[in-house]
């Protein structure tokens, strides 16, 4: 036999051969990590400029593909929305208004509705529902293209209910809060909440109090909004807020808490609140900035019984690398059924779609971009959440399709094969064929290549060539649990 021919049937005998794979994925049906209810996005502060851009609505919140700078641009599909309610205003009352930090954005000032403390009564002058246009539009816009989970946050109570009136903290990180705001802080939630139902057609979901609110950084001269809540005020304000919702006919209305900027922050502030707290609040969420530290497992244990979302993810790699790894991290040990990234339009890596907010400029599409789609255009609301068999792995299935997802790294510099076991799951179909979709973890890569028909099941197995640092995603059709 000619060597060139004997060459070429040992490259393919590798390829086609699940014994020789590098790494073969067990997929569980039976260890299930929840049910899937979406993929979000916060909007201050990037809608405060971008709200009324309609392409970039369908860019985040459909799954159709917009045209956009040229290129055909495949949506996100986005379905949670989170609604900041602003600390800010520019109006004087009683002799007094609001003191500004020298280095905050003008991105990062949300108006607030609530003027001053001459009245609670939201028809009256010490309300202004006319402002913060921008966001509200795109929060309009993300409903007009599929968002149906929207939930109302505050990064700072109003600069009035503040000791030194600055929404970006006090002078030395510690709590900024008056004491007899805290119920005003409650009320001013819930009625935003309540006019948005009767006015925008917006029902809140949820509605969370604090953000990072343990944080030693929300300082007078920061650059953004925040304030320190201690862990007992925390749990007075939850108190509050029960109330104040309930006043406003918001029963089912459900609070979260406490937005942590990291797992074991998170654990700490959860074991620290009352009894009573605990159980007002619905669901425990916590923010991913601990990235691939902290103690996903402990805060899934204080979880039990609530319902537990990472609500805020951020980071500046533009190649997705560490949003991949982070969060299947996350779907292994801290199993939320919902994720949130924090910054839609950013610069410095930080944007899924590089742009300046304060001076409008829009740039390229990230190649975080296309990572974070294989995740959210494959794994859906309602699809529950599976072992995929290892870190790197992630598997969902879709009961009312019969459709099984698996999304899948190779980390290594080193090319690999990558097989995955389904013998758990009848219905697998010997010779059936596997969509596919391919990234590069690294900037200039290969963009959500789709592969249509290249890859086989092979008796319960199938298995793909992944190149160095790259991403891939399967949809199996036809399979049960």
């Amino acid at each position: 036999m000619h060597s060139k021919t004997l060459s070429l049937l040992v490259v393919l005998a590798f390829a086609y051969n699940p014994a020789v794979a590098d790494q073969i994925f067990t997929v569980s049906s039976s260890d299930t990590r929840g049910v899937w209810q979406g993929w979000g996005v916060s909007l201050a502060w990037w809608a405060k400029r971008f709200g009324t851009r309609t392409d970039l609505a369908q860019i985040l919140f459909s799954t159709s593909s917009t045209t956009y700078n040229g290129q055909s641009v495949p949506g996100l599909g986005l379905n949670i929305v989170r609604y900041n309610a602003g600390a800010c205003s520019t109006n004087t009352y009683g002799g007094t208004s609001m003191a500004v930090s020298p280095n905050i954005k003008a991105s990062r000032q949300i108006d607030g509705f609530w003027l001053n403390w001459g009245s609670t009564d939201p028809s009256s002058s010490s309300w202004n529902w006319n402002v913060d246009q921008n966001q509200r539009t795109a929060m309009q816009n993300a409903k007009n293209n599929g968002a149906n989970r929207f939930q109302l946050f505050s990064n700072a109570p109003m600069w009035w209910m503040l000791k030194n009136k600055n929404p970006s903290g006090s002078s030395d990180g510690s709590e900024n809060i008056q004491s007899w705001n805290l119920q005003d802080h409650a009320t001013y939630l819930a009625t935003v909440a309540k006019h948005a139902q009767t006015n925008w057609g917006i029902n809140f979901e949820s509605v969370e109090p604090f953000n990072e609110p343990s944080a030693s950084w929300w300082k007078a001269d920061g650059t953004q909004e925040g304030c320190r809540f201690n862990v007992a005020t925390q749990s007075t304000v939850i108190g509050y807020l029960r109330t104040a919702l309930n006043n406003q006919g918001l029963s089912s209305v459900q609070i979260a808490a406490s937005d942590e900027n990291s797992y074991d922050v998170a654990k700490s502030t959860w074991n620290g609140l009352t009894s009573s707290a605990k159980s007002q609040v619905n669901q425990l969420h916590v923010h991913g900035y601990q990235q691939g530290s902290g103690d996903r497992v402990g805060v899934y244990n204080n979880a039990a019984g609530k319902t537990l979302w990472n609500s805020e993810y951020g980071e500046s790699d533009a190649t997705g690398s560490s949003l991949a790894s982070n969060l299947l991290l996350d779907f292994r040990w801290l199993r939320p059924v919902a994720w949130v990234y924090w910054q839609a339009i950013d610069g410095g890596g930080w944007g899924l779609i590089d742009g300046n907010n304060d001076s409008g400029s829009l740039g390229a599409v990230s190649q975080k971009y296309y990572i974070l789609a294989h995740f959210t255009r494959h794994i859906r609301e309602g699809m529950t959440i599976l072992d995929g068999g290892g870190d790197s792995v992630v598997a969902a299935y879709d009961s009312a399709r019969r459709k099984l997802i698996i999304v899948a790294v190779n980390w290594s510099t080193s090319g690999q094969y990558l097989n995955f076991d389904l013998s758990r799951f009848g219905g697998v179909s010997d010779g059936a064929t596997v969509p596919r979709w391919s990234s590069q973890l690294t900037s200039g890569g290969t963009r959500y290549a789709s592969f249509p028909s290249d890859t086989k099941i092979s008796g319960t197995k199938f298995w793909s060539y992944f190149g160095p640092k790259e991403i891939q995603t399967f949809e199996v059709s036809g399979v049960s649990r």
